[in-house]
Order: structure tokens, then C-alpha cells, then sequence
């Protein structure tokens, strides 16, 4: 088994990814990370000499890794606007590359990559990572089997108890970092009501606004825009209630409530609703067919079922006609899909599988986000949205 040198690019947070792709007795090593600041790029080293007894090249710049240590893939983590430069440099210098999800904040930067992956055979995976999920995955299969009938309407509701300490305390504030939280964060939904449509939006209007983060006090200016704040730095259930917070980003001009109304291709009409500043937290998902509905109740949790109802009752009815029960996975992260992801990456490398999450499906949730920020801002206007090109429609990056 040929043995696989991977590196990462962006070393905190989800370039940890690397971490659980790293398996010596697997053939798979991790050899070096990139990372421009330098307690980060310090703390890789540190985590796998203490993890794994393993001497990981560090760089400050990403392209001398690539230059130099002939990897045969790389997991691109860095924050949003920094994915379309970082992984067609990798795509031209043909090393795969796992990126991480939005696949880019414009619909031009997500264009390029797939297009710099054509045109350079190079294989390339985005990390939509709920297509990895059990709840999602036993929401298609049970759409599939024909229980709710043909698929007419899928709504979800997303609610985001930490969005003050995830969204609003660093980079992820400003809308030139990310264009729009329907990217950065909704774009894991928007993709799964697109999958589990089997469609994809052409038509997309919405309103939003800033509510509540944008009134808070902010902390000084001056730290490097790069700045890497980890979960632990920023994340705490005493940040609350929303109204109280201190010590936000310098500047926040990103939309704290989403809302977008999708018309797909194929006639499903489609709703998102994204809230930053719940109490709760959770992702609430449901598809109406032409003979029952399904609805999810928690995603990953303990307690979180599938609700399917298909007999008339004519009343309110908490409990569906069947029940699901998903496993609890509120010990692992994102709910067990990264390890699995991960392996859909390494697998890919070795030409065994191809993965669940397609670059041509996170390229249609960045244009629908995108565009319907744009709607969101200009009033709520109807907004077409643009298809990819034909050639790449049904292009195999995997291969």
C-alpha cells in the first residue's frame, strides 16, 4: 500500500482534521502544516511530538510546503477567504485537496477551483461534512424508499446558541471575510436540502438583518485580521444572555438572522432560517411529500429521533406514525461524521471510494447563499442563480 504524505494549511480548529487522518501503521502521515501565526504553527508541532512521538515540518508559508515535500494531498482549513488562492496553488502544483467547507465566499472563487481541479486532473474534496451524518443520511434513505411520497417542501430551521462566540468575536463578523453567514455557516444546510431534494436552487430571495450583535461593544482594534481565536479561547455558556456580551470583533456588518425562500430545479420549494442568538441549539429539517412528513428532532444528541407521520389525524400530533432513534453521538465531534469525512478523503487518495460530498454540490450552496445574501441586502428582490458550467456538471473530481 502506497504510503501518503499529507499536510495541512491552517492549523487550528478544523486543522485538526489532519490529526485523525494521521495513522503511521495506516500508511497515511502527516509530514508538515503551514500556519502564519506563529503560536499556532508552534502548537502543531507540539501536538504531534507529544500525540504521536512525530517531527512535523512547520512552514509560515503555505506554498513553500507544497514546493518542497512532495505531498500527495493537503487539508485546506484557513479561514474562508484565504480557500480559493490556497487550494488552486495546491490544484496547480497537483496535490489533492481536502477544503474545508464554504468552498469559497464568491461564486467566481468556487468556479475556479473546480475548474483549476479540471483542468489540472488534480482530485479535490470539500468538507460538507453533515452528508457524513446519521440523521441526514437516514432522512434520504427513508425519502428514497418512497414513505413520504415525491418531494414537494423542505424547511429548516437553524438555531445557534453560540453564534455571538463563534460568528461575532473574530473574522467570521465581517462580510468581506465570508460575504455572508449562509455561506460560513449555512452552507452545510443549504447543501443537505439540495441532497436531500436531489436538486438544486435556480431562484432565491431573502431578508435578514444585524439585530443584535452589531449594537454590542466592541474590543480595540489593532490585532492582525488573521488572528486565530480556538473553541476554547471564545466559547463559554456564560456568554449570555446575547444582549450583555462584551469584547465583539471591531467590525460587524454580517446579518445575525437569515432567512431565504429556494425554488430548485426540480419544483421543490425550499425555506432556510438561521438565528444566532438562541438559547438552544440544534437543526431542525422538514420534508413534505405527497404522502407523509418527516421532521428531525435534535441531530446528533441524546434523544434525537426522526419523526415520520403519513395517516391523516386532522390534529396536532407530536409523535409520528413511526419513530427513528439516532444513536448518540453528543461525545463526538460533529456527531462522528469528521473521522468519517476524513476517511472518505484518504480513501479517495487511493482510488477505493468516492466521497458523499461533491465539489459541484458546495459550489450550488455557495451560489445560493451568496445570492441570497445579495437579495437579503437589496430588499428581498427574486435572484436567479447562476448554473455551473456544463462541463463540469457531472466532471468526477474524485478520479
Amino acid at each position: 500500500m502506497k504510503k501518503l504524505r499529507l499536510g495541512i494549511i491552517g492549523t487550528c480548529n478544523r486543522g485538526k482534521l489532519g490529526d485523525i487522518a494521521h495513522n503511521a501503521a495506516n500508511g497515511v502521515e502527516v509530514v508538515a502544516c503551514a500556519d502564519i501565526n506563529d503560536m499556532q504553527r508552534q502548537s502543531c508541532i507540539d501536538r504531534y511530538k507529544k500525540e504521536y512521538n512525530y517531527d512535523i515540518h512547520a512552514y509560515c508559508d503555505y506554498r513553500e510546503m507544497i514546493e518542497k515535500e512532495h505531498l500527495d494531498g493537503v487539508f485546506v482549513t484557513s479561514p474562508d477567504f484565504c480557500h480559493e488562492e490556497q487550494a488552486c496553488f495546491a490544484l496547480k502544483n497537483k496535490v489533492a485537496v481536502y477544503l474545508e467547507k464554504p468552498l469559497a465566499i464568491t461564486i467566481e472563487g468556487a468556479d475556479k477551483i473546480l475548474r483549476t481541479a479540471k483542468e489540472n486532473k488534480t482530485k479535490l474534496m470539500v468538507g460538507h461534512n453533515m452528508r457524513y451524518m446519521d440523521f441526514t443520511n437516514k432522512m434520504r434513505e427513508i425519502i428514497q424508499s418512497g414513505a413520504i411520497g415525491e418531494v414537494k417542501a423542505i424547511w429548516c430551521r437553524h438555531f445557534i446558541s453560540y453564534g455571538g462566540d463563534a460568528y461575532f468575536r473574530d473574522w467570521h463578523a465581517d462580510r468581506q471575510n465570508t460575504t455572508s453567514l449562509l455561506l460560513q455557516k449555512g452552507a452545510h444546510d443549504i447543501d443537505i436540502i439540495h441532497w436531500l431534494a436531489d436538486s438544486s436552487t435556480v431562484r432565491v430571495n431573502g431578508f435578514g438583518s444585524l439585530s443584535v450583535y452589531g449594537n454590542l461593544p466592541r474590543r480595540e482594534k489593532g490585532r492582525e485580521k488573521l488572528e486565530c481565536l480556538t473553541i476554547k479561547d471564545i466559547w463559554s455558556k456564560n456568554n449570555w444572555p446575547p444582549e450583555e456580551q462584551t469584547e465583539m470583533y471591531p467590525n460587524i456588518n454580517n446579518e445575525d438572522i437569515n432567512m431565504i425562500n429556494m425554488q430548485l430545479a426540480n419544483g421543490v420549494q425550499a425555506c432556510y432560517q438561521q438565528c444566532h442568538f438562541t438559547p438552544d441549539c440544534s437543526r431542525n429539517y422538514t420534508v413534505i411529500g405527497t404522502k407523509g412528513r418527516l421532521e428531525n428532532y435534535g441531530d446528533c444528541g441524546v434523544g434525537a429521533t426522526i419523526q415520520l407521520w403519513n395517516r391523516r389525524t386532522d390534529t396536532f400530533v407530536l409523535e409520528g406514525d413511526v419513530t427513528y432513534r439516532m444513536p448518540d453521538r453528543s461525545n463526538d465531534m460533529h456527531g462522528g461524521a469528521d473521522p468519517l469525512i476524513v476517511r472518505g478523503f484518504v480513501e479517495m487518495l487511493r482510488g477505493i471510494s468516492t466521497p458523499a460530498s461533491t465539489p459541484q454540490g458546495a459550489r450550488m450552496a455557495v451560489a445560493t447563499g451568496v445570492k441570497g445574501a445579495e437579495s437579503i441586502r437589496n430588499g428581498g428582490i427574486p435572484l436567479e442563480v447562476p448554473e455551473l458550467d456544463e462541463d463540469l456538471k457531472n466532471y468526477v473530481f474524485s478520479i
